[in-house]
């Protein structure tokens, strides 16, 4: 498991490095510098990244809650203090695990476990919601491509929705590209 720890301060960065000594054999990066952060993440591609901030001013917290939304990865947090307006920014930052006044070794393994947990299930929910999305959009555009055929041929909706499976049957492709297809045409001849 490769790791990008992020912290400013050595000796905390240890405490995270020493509560990762029950993993077996992680890669480790410390990144103790704010420059070019984001760019030295995406080139580590760590599987989990730790942040520990300590005190953060909210200018300090609002710049790792920017890198947090560009990752595409688990992310852990580690601050001594927050309050409810921070949680809330961490939580639409994509943060998985925001973690106030927390930081023991002890604490780190199951944490990360947490966190890879929470961002698993975020991103099945996020598949699932892209893929109803998806659905529905082509529904509409099936339902359109109905009316277009009603309006135009004099025919029923079961007539219609016969004509578009009948097509797509016959040229091997999906119904809805055929109700796409029958869009696209009916907005090019200028229907409304």
């Amino acid at each position: 498991m490769k790791i990008a720890i992020v912290d400013e301060s050595a000796a905390r960065a240890s405490i995270i490095e020493e509560g990762l000594s029950e993993l077996d054999e992680p890669e480790i990066h410390i990144l103790t510098q704010r420059q070019g952060l984001l760019a030295r993440i995406e080139e580590i591609s760590p599987d989990i990244v730790l942040i520990d901030l300590g005190n953060p001013s909210r200018d300090v917290l609002e710049e790792y809650f920017t890198v947090s939304r560009a990752l595409a990865k688990p992310i852990a947090m580690f601050v001594d203090q927050s309050d409810d307006d921070a949680i809330a920014a961490s939580i639409d930052a994509g943060v998985s695990a925001y973690v106030v006044d927390g930081l023991a070794s002890n604490r780190i393994k199951p944490l990360l476990d947490l966190a890879v947990k929470r961002f698993n299930a975020f991103a099945r929910l996020q598949t699932d919601l892209a893929e109803a999305k998806g659905k529905l959009a082509e529904r509409e555009t099936i339902d359109r491509a109905k009316r277009i055929l009603m309006d135009s041929k004099g025919v029923t909706e079961p007539e219609a929705y016969a004509e578009l499976r009948r097509k797509a049957m016959s040229s091997n492709r999906r119904i809805a590209e055929i109700a796409e297809a029958v869009v696209t045409a009916h907005d090019l001849m200028g229907g409304k």
